[in-house]
């Protein structure tokens, strides 16, 4: 019913004045013939929709798109009048029916509770005869540890007083030992002081004699150093006189070297020159003679080629000219074979047996 209310809401006309049904509006019609077109004579017949009690509702507009419209349909309340339920009459038998089960309930609840109440006094005796052993437990336990810790304390205290004994004893010998040492290392730096003493002491006096000899080593080197430098001076001047002398030697022996070549070298122009145009016009003649000789050969060379190519023309032009008469009597005698009044076979019989 309430599917068949929300359908026809919706299907209703959004102007809200005429109250026609949607699908009358659009033109679709159910359980109805298709819709024909009008004729061109007289003017179209309508039907006006019935008049339909519709329920008031409501509808919103929310959003309008291209593809359709978007809206929201409000339900009014029903109209009809509530009934008020009627309460339930129960029967004699169901009454009694209940008390019995309201009794048989209660007995249960009692023998529950009274259950219960025996298993928490059961637990809390267990729970009170635990804790009574507990607290036995832990006050033996406590005087054990007591005890334990009286005679842990006494023994402790004990080793306490022997270790403190024993680390004044090894303080003592450490502090003895201490002090002995610093003895012996004050006298030892005492010694070594007296033997650093006397050891500055030889040494400075090595020192001042060494400088003395340092000093007396410097002069004569010093002394060394100015005779070997006139030496090197002398040595120096002898040498330069040496080296000026043997320059002079070279540069007339240069001169005397480049005034022989040069008597050479005229001599080498002028004999030399004639030998080379003398081997040249020898060699020139040899040329010439070979030239000549090689085209004498050519050209005798080339009248024996010339002979023998007309020779060898001859030759050919007398062949060709052999042929030709031998073809010219074989066709004369053809021609007197055919003028000739005899037989073919006896002829050819006798140039067979003559041939």
């Amino acid at each position: 019913m309430l599917i068949g209310l929300v359908r026809d809401s919706v299907l209703q006309c959004f102007c809200h004045s005429c109250k026609a049904p949607l699908g009358i509006v659009a033109g679709q019609r159910r359980n109805n013939a298709p819709f024909k077109k009008p004729s061109g004579k007289g003017k179209p017949r309508t039907k006006q929709p019935k008049k339909v009690k519709f329920i008031t509702t409501e509808i919103r507009c929310q959003e309008k798109t291209k593809g359709g419209l978007c809206y929201e349909v409000i339900l009014a309340e029903p109209t009809g009048p509530k009934r008020a339920p009627s309460p339930p009459q129960p029967s004699p038998t169901q009454q009694t029916a209940i008390e019995d089960k309201l009794k048989a309930a209660e007995e249960r609840r009692l023998s529950i509770e009274a259950h219960k109440l025996a298993s928490l006094a059961a637990k809390l005796s267990k729970i009170e005869e635990a804790s009574r052993k507990k607290d036995e437990l832990s006050a033996a336990f406590m005087a054990a540890t007591r005890e334990s810790l009286d005679a842990k304390m006494n023994n402790t205290e004990e080793k306490r007083e022997a270790h403190i004994a024993d680390l004044k004893s090894k303080l003592k010998e450490h502090l003895e030992s201490v002090e002995k040492t610093r003895l012996s290392l004050e006298q030892q730096t005492e010694e070594v002081r007296c033997a650093v003493e006397e050891k500055l002491k030889t040494a400075a006096a090595q020192r001042d004699e060494n400088i003395k000899r340092m000093l007396d080593r410097l002069k004569e080197h010093e002394e060394q150093v100015a005779r070997v430098r006139q030496g090197m001076s002398e040595r120096v001047q002898q040498l330069e006189s040496q080296i000026q002398g043997k320059l002079e030697q070279a540069r007339e022996r240069r001169e005397t070297i480049e005034r022989e070549q040069k008597e050479k070298l005229r001599n080498h122009n002028t004999v030399k020159i004639a030998q080379v145009r003398q081997m040249a016009a020898r060699e020139l003649l040899v040329k010439k003679f070979e030239f000549d000789k090689r085209v004498s050969t050519a050209e005798l060379n080339r009248q024996r080629e010339i002979q023998r190519r007309v020779q060898a023309i001859r030759r050919h032009h007398e062949r060709r000219a052999e042929i030709v008469r031998q073809n010219k009597a074989a066709i004369r005698q053809d021609n007197n074979l055919v003028n000739s009044p005899q037989p073919i076979l006896p002829v050819e019989n006798e140039t067979a047996s003559s041939g």
